[in-house]
């Protein structure tokens, strides 16, 4: 995920919702995808499916998936916070 892209296609799409693929496993940092693509209109859909469904190959995997999934709603909720507060 390039996050600085997302500057531009704020500017041909302002007002909709961006699917953000990419987050997690793939490298993409939520901050700086949050930084570019989150306005006071509309905001982004984050994908972080790998990260989570792999968080773990243990027998503690429904453990590790929720927590996986929990840190990325922390994480989502503070830049939120951050941003509109």
């Amino acid at each position: 995920t390039k996050a600085d892209y997302f500057a531009e296609i704020r500017k041909i799409i302002p007002d909709s919702f961006l699917l953000v693929p990419g987050i997690g496993a793939q490298g993409g940092d939520l901050q700086e995808v949050c930084k570019f693509g989150l306005n006071e209109s509309v905001g982004l859909l984050i994908n972080s499916s790998r990260g989570i469904i792999y968080a773990s190959k243990n027998t503690n995997f429904a453990h590790s998936a929720r927590s996986e999934a929990l840190k990325i709603q922390q994480e989502m909720k503070q830049i939120l916070n951050d941003k509109f507060n």
